[in-house]
C-alpha cells in the first residue's frame, strides 16, 4: 500500500491510464540495471529513479572527468575524480531517498555479466563500446531478460528493445553481427549532449513501459534519430538464423 507521501510523489504517474496505484506499486517492487553512467545513463537513471523503480543497479568503472559534464548531467563539478557509480548513487538518493541503489564499480564482462544481471527485472544498456554491449546481450539472452539498448555518436542516436528469448525475436547480435572495423568513441567523433539525453530518456520510457506492460512493446524494432534534422525513423530488425547467440549456433 502506498503511503501518503508516495501518493503525492507519484501523483502524475497514478493519474495515468494503465498505471494507477497498482502500477505504481509494481514499479516500486521492480528492479532495473543500468549499464554505463555516462550520457545515456544520466537520463536513464534520473527518470527511472523519479518514476519510482524501487531497486536500481548501476555498473560503471570510470571516474568523473571535466569533459563528461558537457552531457552527463547527473554529475556536477565537485564530482570530478569520484567514481561515477558513487556520485550517481548520491544524486539519485537525493532525488528519491526511498529507493535501493546498488553500485558495481567495475567493468561488466562476458565473465561476470550473468552474475550481475541475474537479479534484475530489466536491463538498460548505455555503454559506449561493443565488447560490453555483446557481453550484456549474451547474458540477457541466456537469462531471458529484456534488454533496452541505446547508443549515440556525433549527431545521431539509436534505441532498440530486444527480447530474444521469445520466438522469432532478434538479439543485439542479430542487428550488429561482429565487431565493426570503425568503432569510434565520443572522444574522437564528438557528441551533442542533448541527443544523449533524448535517447537515454527514450530508454527509460521503454523500460518503464516494459515493467508495467503498457502499450505495444518496441521489441524487434530500431529507432534512428538525427539531431540535426530532428527526424527519426523506425526500422524492423530481423532475427538472424545464423546468429552466434540466439540463432541456434551458440
Amino acid at each position: 500500500m502506498l503511503s501518503d507521501s508516495q501518493l503525492r510523489r507519484y501523483a502524475r504517474n497514478i493519474a495515468l491510464d494503465g498505471v494507477g496505484v497498482v502500477g505504481q506499486e509494481k514499479l516500486l517492487a521492480s528492479s532495473a540495471l543500468v549499464v554505463g553512467a555516462g550520457g545515456l545513463g544520466a537520463s536513464l537513471l534520473s527518470y527511472l529513479a523519479a518514476a519510482g523503480v524501487g531497486h536500481i543497479g548501476i555498473v560503471d568503472h570510470d571516474r568523473v572527468e571535466l569533459s563528461n559534464l558537457q552531457r552527463q548531467t547527473i554529475f556536477e563539478h565537485a564530482d570530478i575524480g569520484r567514481l561515477k557509480v558513487e556520485a550517481a548513487k548520491d544524486r539519485l538518493s537525493e532525488l528519491n531517498p526511498e529507493l535501493k541503489i546498488t553500485v558495481y564499480p567495475y567493468k561488466i564482462t562476458a565473465q561476470n555479466a550473468e552474475e550481475i544481471i541475474a537479479g534484475y527485472d530489466i536491463i538498460a544498456d548505455g555503454s559506449d563500446n561493443f565488447a560490453t554491449r555483446f557481453a550484456v546481450n549474451s547474458a540477457c539472452h541466456n537469462l531471458q531478460k529484456t534488454l533496452v539498448s541505446g547508443a549515440v555518436r556525433a549527431y545521431a542516436g539509436q534505441m532498440a528493445v530486444f527480447k530474444s528469448y521469445l520466438p522469432e525475436q532478434p538479439c543485439y547480435r542479430c542487428f550488429v553481427g561482429g565487431l565493426p572495423d570503425d568503432e569510434q568513441s565520443c572522444s574522437n567523433a564528438g557528441i551533442i549532449g542533448a541527443s544523449a539525453g533524448i535517447i537515454g530518456s527514450l530508454q527509460a520510457l521503454q523500460a518503464i513501459k516494459e515493467l508495467l506492460n503498457i502499450g505495444e512493446s518496441f521489441a524487434g524494432q530500431l529507432l534512428l534519430f538525427d539531431a540535426i534534422s530532428l527526424k527519426n525513423r523506425i526500422v524492423k530488425i530481423g532475427k538472424d538464423s545464423n546468429c552466434q547467440i540466439c540463432g541456434g549456433n551458440s
